[in-house]
């Protein structure tokens, strides 16, 4: 039982639960303190966002550079051609279906991005961000990019200090105060009567992304198959507890043990194995990218926001990389995400907060997709430095 109310999902499950019988039944000046809550909790992810992408991604950056070789190039070229791919799998698909799904209520959700003006806060605070995400991203890169040449800097170590404390602030503040700001959006949409059109729509977009990861593993195991020249459904099958394991532990990085001795079972030598498992539990979200890019296109359908090919191409490749910080928690890689969706797809503060619902909701079916994924590019690479 404790195990269960620890769990993320089930937090969000409630969180939801309750803020629909909130907004419904409580006075406006009950949930006018939630409101006040979001206000709050809104400046401060934006005061954090741009501080969670230099703690997380220059460390990362630096850490890759640092075991700059050919099996590292090899592995992390298919993990993001895996993850790139995935990601564009998921923006022509979603665009297909979700105009035709989602036109029924379109115009019911249309003020996703203005719903929070039906309840007022008691009052704000405005905490302005030290750098902008843009700025942020660059300057990550760059110093991430510049340690990875450097032995022994003292940098080096403030950078992982750095990358502790953001990870205190994720683990310790920002995910255990997710559920009550996802409690107060869902209280303010019932309030407004947007809430049951917005149910639908979630049960909608959740049954599409869980065929569409169910057809990338799939694929993955197709494609190695056919490379390594073994049954690509006796390979995936070998993959099942490792897919089973991230089910219930929400990240990739926990699931290690399980994917390094099922990659082993289907004959990845134990060195490429114990190098690449790893590595992909950090590089490797192909899952988490679907799960993203889909969810992003229906929200910026319903809300009436335009896109096209050339923004959402930009958004994957750039997400691509800023995923590679996302911390082994669960729910990590939305967080990694946010700056991302705010600077090039304009979300709003509302709009956040429902994309960290839906994405939570689907966070063990995007992790598990990820973890099984790695066990592909295992295979693929124990092949290619066989024939080398």
């Amino acid at each position: 039982m404790k195990q269960l109310f620890s769990n993320l999902l089930f937090k969000v499950f409630i969180s939801i639960v309750l803020g629909i019988l909130f907004g419904l039944y409580l006075p406006e000046s009950v949930n006018r303190i939630f409101a006040t809550f979001n206000s709050f909790f809104g400046q401060f992810l934006n005061f954090a966002i741009p501080l969670i992408i230099l703690g997380l991604i220059m460390p990362a950056i630096s850490d890759l550079g640092k075991g700059a070789g050919r099996l590292l190039l090899i592995t992390a070229a298919i993990a993001y051609g895996s993850t790139i791919f995935s990601g564009f799998m998921s923006y022509f698909t979603s665009s297909t279906i979700f105009p035709s799904l989602l036109a029924s209520h379109v115009n019911d959700a249309a003020e996703i991005g203005e719903s929070g003006e039906d309840l007022l806060p008691y009052f704000s605070i405005t905490i302005p961000a030290v750098i902008d995400v843009m700025s942020a991203l660059v300057l990550a890169f760059v110093i991430g990019l510049g340690l990875s040449f450097q032995e022994n800097s003292t940098l080096q170590k403030v950078v992982k200090d750095f990358e502790a404390i953001i990870m205190q602030v994720i683990e310790n503040v920002i995910i255990p105060l997710l559920p009550l700001f996802i409690l107060g959006i869902f209280a303010n949409m019932a309030f407004s009567g947007q809430v049951y059109s917005i149910l639908s729509v979630f049960l909608n977009i959740i049954g599409v992304i869980f065929a569409m990861h169910i057809f990338l593993i799939l694929l993955q195991y197709i494609i190695t198959g056919a490379l390594v020249k073994k049954n690509p459904l006796r390979l995936l099958a070998t993959m099942m507890p490792a897919y089973f394991t991230a089910l219930g532990t929400q990240s990739s990085a926990a699931t290690i043990p399980v994917t390094l001795e099922q990659a082993e079972k289907n004959g990845v030598s134990p060195k490429i194995a114990g190098f690449v498992i790893p590595l992909c539990a950090t590089i490797h979200l192909s899952g988490s990218i679907m799960k993203i890019t889909a969810c992003a296109m229906a929200l910026m359908i319903l809300g009436g926001v335009p896109f096209d090919f050339g923004m959402f191409a930009g958004f994957i490749f750039m997400l691509g990389v800023a995923m590679v910080a996302a911390p082994g928690v669960p729910g990590g890689a939305i967080m990694a995400a946010i700056a991302i969706l705010q600077s090039m797809l304009g979300f709003s503060e509302e709009m956040v907060g429902l994309m960290i619902a839906l994405y939570i909701a689907m966070d063990s079916f995007g992790t598990a997709c990820n973890v099984t994924g790695d066990g592909a590019i295992a295979l693929v690479v124990d092949k290619i430095t066989k024939k080398s």
